[in-house]
């Protein structure tokens, strides 16, 4: 089955009951019993739902995997993951990194004894320099957030089964439409659903990934005894936004393109980070293990005057200033005051998360429009 099957027959079945063509949002916490043990598969709904089921069964198919969890956000989903480890452990994640999950490994985990060592991986070999007997986890985002790096996830993958440590993917930015880890190597694929699965800004969820069954069992465990889901409305709306991901990500691609090109040669534009241009750091990877290059784009203005980024968000209109990403309508954000806030500015500095930097969202507006909302704010 192609992926476009995928999005909307993917390991999914009409209802049994009434042969809805929708799974029916199953608004119920618990299930009735024949006797003690005796139910149809479903006994509480922390631990399974028929919503929440179809929706992971969904996951799990477009991402080639054979089992998908949901959770209550992504922060959640990556929460889980980190579960699975114990004090003495290490984990190499890339610097350049989304500032809620730096926050919950520096300000959560690291005080429950993990070790993090925050480095760059735009050359994979740099991961192998920093492994050693207590390295369990290797987190990757690609393209990263708000620098749109690319990291080598084969290349990567090698190395963490070379020295048995679970490889992590954050595959947000570019959705399982561009990109699937699973079958570069990856053990786990994590999705904050609330961006481009959703679609549409309505929903908070998060999504985890996997071929392997014991690791998928461990996981399993972590969800239902942590307890951190998702409910069945939020179920129902991603599912929905599934069924279109891959005409949604059709447009976002095409817009991006036509947005970084235009803001590339903008003359108050100092520089525009989007994968697809030739220039892009390891571009060539991006091409390689991408099917496009998506709608997130993110430039600095000249000079490197936090007012002017300031002013230009502002003067937006359609380009709406707001946290998250990944819906129908076209957003902007500045990462150093917003998303990434609760990275030290020395450390995010480090990364390129400058005060001039803005970070955009492209919707699937029509580009016309965009780009003149661009014209009007940059002046």
């Amino acid at each position: 089955m192609k992926f476009n099957t995928k999005t909307i027959h993917g390991k999914q079945k009409h209802d049994l009951a009434y042969g809805a063509v929708m799974p029916p949002i199953y608004q119920t916490s618990t299930y009735a019993q024949s006797t003690p043990g005796g139910h149809k598969g479903f006994e509480y709904s922390r631990t399974h739902n028929p919503t929440r089921q179809a929706l992971e069964n969904a996951f799990a198919s477009i991402e080639n995997g054979n089992y998908g969890l949901a959770f209550g956000s992504g922060l959640a989903a990556i929460d889980a993951i980190m579960k699975l480890l114990k004090s003495g452990d290490e984990v190499i994640s890339t610097s350049d990194l989304y500032g809620g999950t730096y926050r919950l490994f520096t300000r959560i985990f690291e005080g429950f004894g993990i070790k993090f060592h925050f480095i760059g991986m735009q050359n994979a070999t740099n991961v192998e320099s920093y492994i050693n007997d207590n390295t369990k986890l290797i987190w990757v985002e690609t393209p990263t957030n708000p620098m749109m790096n690319i990291i080598d996830i084969k290349k990567t993958a090698t190395i963490a089964k070379k020295h048995d440590i679970i490889l992590a993917v954050d595959n947000t930015f570019a959705t399982p439409y561009l990109q699937q880890p699973l079958d570069l190597g990856a053990d786990i694929v994590m999705h904050s659903a609330t961006k481009y699965i959703g679609g549409h800004s309505d929903l908070v969820m998060g999504a985890l990934i996997v071929k392997d069954k014991d690791l998928a069992d461990r996981l399993y465990f972590i969800q239902n005894a942590s307890g951190a889901v998702c409910g069945p409305q939020d179920s129902f709306l991603a599912l929905r936004g599934i069924k279109t991901l891959h005409v949604r990500m059709q447009r976002h691609c095409e817009n991006g393109k036509a947005v970084a090109k235009y803001l590339a040669s903008h003359p108050k534009v100092e520089n525009v980070y989007w994968p697809g241009f030739e220039a892009h750091p390891n571009h060539d990877i991006a091409k390689s293990q991408m099917k496009d290059f998506g709608g997130m784009i993110s430039f600095t203005t000249k000079g490197n005057n936090y007012e002017e980024a300031i002013k230009v968000v502002e003067r937006m209109k359609l380009f709406t200033l707001a946290e998250s990403l990944g819906g129908v309508e076209s957003l902007s954000g500045h990462p150093a005051s917003m998303t990434h806030a609760s990275i030290p500015k020395k450390e995010r500095e480090k990364t390129g998360v400058v005060d001039s930097l803005i970070r955009l969202s492209v919707g699937i507006e029509d580009i016309e429009d965009l780009i003149n909302d661009l014209k009007q704010a940059l002046g």
